[in-house]
């Protein structure tokens, strides 16, 4: 079984939804054939508490006005630091980074096909990496 063309189009528009509001690293899994619950996964991340809500709010509204879908269940917004958006067919984890880096979701997904996703949402790989890196420069500055 593969992933069904409604949720490859929620995975494309969320990642896109995802990649405008400069998420990191978005990856998204065809899980349907290990999982009976849904078809796919989108992973995202970003640097803060506040723009992982950001990027969340951006994609419930996106695919609530692109594609009339609406999330049957919302969680983790209380903390922002990893909010789950279950659309039945695909589920999106936004995270912040340092839970992204502790849980390691793609470690447990690796094995699952990973599905295409638009340009600007692969132009996102590794930027956790370069904001954590940028971030230590700026920090090293400040206490020289």
């Amino acid at each position: 079984m593969t992933a069904t063309d409604r949720s490859i189009e929620l995975v494309n528009t969320a990642a896109q939804a995802a990649a405008d509001r400069l998420a990191h690293d978005i990856i998204a899994y065809d899980v349907s054939d290990v999982l009976s619950i849904t078809d796919a996964f989108l992973l995202a991340s970003a640097p803060s508490d506040r723009q992982v809500k950001s990027i969340v709010d951006e994609i419930e509204e996106r695919l609530n006005k692109e594609l009339g879908a609406k999330p049957v269940r919302r969680e983790g917004d209380r903390d922002a630091r990893w909010i789950l958006l279950d659309y039945v067919d695909i589920v999106v984890h936004v995270q912040h980074s340092e839970e992204r880096v502790f849980y390691a979701l793609e470690r447990l997904w690796k094995d699952c096909p990973e599905l295409p996703l638009p340009e600007d949402a692969k132009k996102t790989r590794g930027k956790a990496e370069e904001h954590a890196r940028l971030a230590g420069k700026e920090a090293e500055g400040e206490l020289s």
